[in-house]
C-alpha cells in the first residue's frame, strides 16, 4: 500500500472503563489502556482485569481495537511477573501489546504469540534501521520517537517494509526528556518515571543556585511568577492532517492516559471530524480549519506547539512563566441510565459542582451540542437537592430534553482557571 492510500487510525488513550467507552462512542478507531502493572502511568486509575475484559468486549462490539501498554523498562525482579501478567491477558484478548523492553518483548512472543506487538516510543525509535530490526523480530508496529520531523518520518516510511506500521503522537503533553526517558522524578522524589511513577517535576517552578552561595536563590524568570524552564507547550497537529498523511503515518496517537472523559471526548471528536473531512474532501478540511481550532481549544491544554514535526523547536515551544492549564469547559458528568419512571431524568456520577437552574451543555458524538437548563437534581433516595456539590456523588439529573447514554455534560466557563 502506498503512502497516499493509507487511511490513518485514530488512537485514543483511556484511564478507565468510563473513558474507554467515551473514546469508542466519540470516534476512536483504537484505544490504548494500561493494566494495574507494567505500564508507564502508575498514577492513572488504570484497569483491573475485569474492567479490561469489559472494555475490550465493548470496543470489539463496535469495531474498535484495544491495545494494552506494558512499556516499563524492566528490572530483573519484574520478569517473572510480566510472564504471569501476559498469561492473564491471553484470556481476554487485547489486539496488541505496547512494549519497550527487549526482554518483555521476547516473553510476549513466547506467551502470547497471537497478539500483535507494538514497540513503544520509550524504545527511542529514530531511524529506519531500528524499525527494520523490530520488524525482523516480529513487531507489527513501531511508535516513533517524538524527536522526529515529518521529513524523517517520510524517510522511514520509504525504507521499511510496507506491512510495518508507523504510529506517531500528534496531540497532547510533551515530555521534556528524550523519548520520555527521564530521571528527574526518580532523582527528586524516588518515584521512577521509567517504571510508571512519574511525578512530573518538569512542571515545577525552578530557581538558580550558584555553588558558592548556598541558600541564595536567583530566579530565572520572564515575570514576577518565576520560571518553569522545563515546561513544554502541548503538541497539536489538527491543522496539519495533510502533512501527516503525506509522511505515511499509519496511526495518529493522542497522549493523555490520565485525562478525563471530557478531554477524551473533545479531542477524539475533533480529530475524527478533521480526518474524515480531509479524506472526503481536502478543500472542505481547509475551509473548516477555524472550526477544528475552536473545537480543540474546548479541552484543557497548555498552549499549543507542533513539536519537532517541522524542525527542532525553539524558545517559543516552552512556557516560562506558569504551569497553568487553559480550561474553557468544566466536566460535570456522563449520561448513564435513564430513569425507569421519570422522563428526561438521568443517572450521572457528578464530577464538578452544578446547580438547579444553571445553563449547561450536552456534548454528543455527532457534534450536535446543545445548551440546556438543569430542571432538577435528586439523590439516590429520590430527594430533591438544589445543587450537586459532592464529587463523584451518584445523582439523578432532570433535564429539558431527551438524551442518550454516553452523552457528556459540561459547563462553559467565563475565564481560564488553574
Amino acid at each position: 500500500m502506498g503512502i497516499k492510500n493509507r487511511r490513518p487510525e485514530l488512537l485514543i488513550p483511556a484511564s478507565s472503563l468510563e473513558v474507554l467507552k467515551t473514546a469508542v462512542l466519540f470516534g476512536a478507531d483504537a484505544v490504548y489502556i494500561g493494566g494495574e502493572v507494567y505500564g508507564l502511568r502508575a498514577k492513572a486509575k488504570n484497569f483491573s482485569m475485569e474492567d479490561m475484559a469489559e472494555g475490550i468486549a465493548f470496543a470489539h462490539e463496535r469495531g474498535v481495537r484495544v491495545y494494552v501498554t506494558a512499556n516499563i523498562l524492566a528490572h530483573n525482579d519484574d520478569l517473572a511477573g510480566v510472564r504471569e501478567y501476559f498469561t492473564e491477558l491471553k484470556k481476554i484478548g487485547p489486539d496488541a501489546l505496547i512494549i519497550s523492553d527487549p526482554a518483555v518483548f521476547m516473553i510476549a512472543k513466547e506467551v502470547v504469540p497471537e497478539i500483535e506487538l507494538h514497540i513503544s516510543t520509550q524504545a527511542n525509535n529514530t531511524n529506519y534501521g531500528t524499525y527494520r530490526f523490530w520488524h525482523s523480530l516480529g513487531a507489527k508496529r513501531v511508535v516513533s520517537a517524538r524527536e522526529l520531523s515529518l521529513r524523517e518520518l517520510k524517510g522511514i516510511r520509504e525504507n521499511i517494509p510496507d506491512d510495518l506500521e508507523i504510529e506517531t503522537f500528534v496531540h497532547g503533553a510533551m515530555c521534556i526528556s528524550y523519548s520520555g526517558r527521564c530521571l528527574l522524578s526518580s532523582f527528586m522524589t524516588g518515584r521512577d518515571a521509567n517504571k510508571g511513577a512519574c511525578t512530573h517535576p518538569c512542571r515545577w517552578k525552578y530557581a538558580l543556585v550558584e555553588e558558592s552561595r548556598p541558600g541564595q536563590y536567583m530566579p530565572v524568570y520572564e515575570n514576577e511568577r518565576g520560571t518553569y524552564i522545563f515546561n513544554s507547550k502541548d503538541l497539536c497537529m489538527i491543522e496539519h492532517i495533510p502533512e501527516l498523511m503525506a509522511a505515511g503515518i499509519d496511526s495518529y496517537k493522542i497522549e493523555g492516559r490520565m485525562k478525563t472523559a471530557l478531554y477524551v471526548a473533545t479531542v477524539t471528536r475533533a480529530y475524527r471530524t478533521a480526518i474524515d473531512d480531509y479524506l472526503r474532501d481536502p478543500a472542505e478540511y481547509e475551509a473548516k480549519l477555524p472550526y477544528y481550532r475552536s473545537e480543540i481549544s474546548k479541552c484543557t491544554y497548555r498552549q499549543y506547539t507542533t513539536g519537532f514535526f517541522f524542525g527542532k523547536p525553539d524558545e517559543t515551544t516552552q512556557i516560562y512563566d506558569n504551569n497553568v492549564y487553559e480550561r474553557n469547559y468544566t466536566y460535570l458528568g456522563i449520561i448513564g441510565a435513564k430513569h425507569p419512571q421519570y422522563p428526561n431524568r438521568y443517572r450521572i456520577e457528578q464530577r464538578n459542582k452544578f446547580s438547579v437552574g444553571e445553563i449547561i451543555e450536552v456534548m454528543r458524538p455527532n457534534g450536535a451540542d446543545e445548551e440546556i437548563i438543569v430542571k432538577g437534581i435528586y439523590n439516590e433516595e429520590n430527594e430533591f437537592q438544589e445543587s450537586a456539590p459532592h464529587p463523584k456523588q451518584v445523582i439523578w439529573v432532570e433535564l429539558e430534553i431527551e438524551l442518550e447514554v454516553g452523552n457528556l455534560l459540561r459547563r462553559k466557563e467565563e475565564e481560564n482557571l488553574e
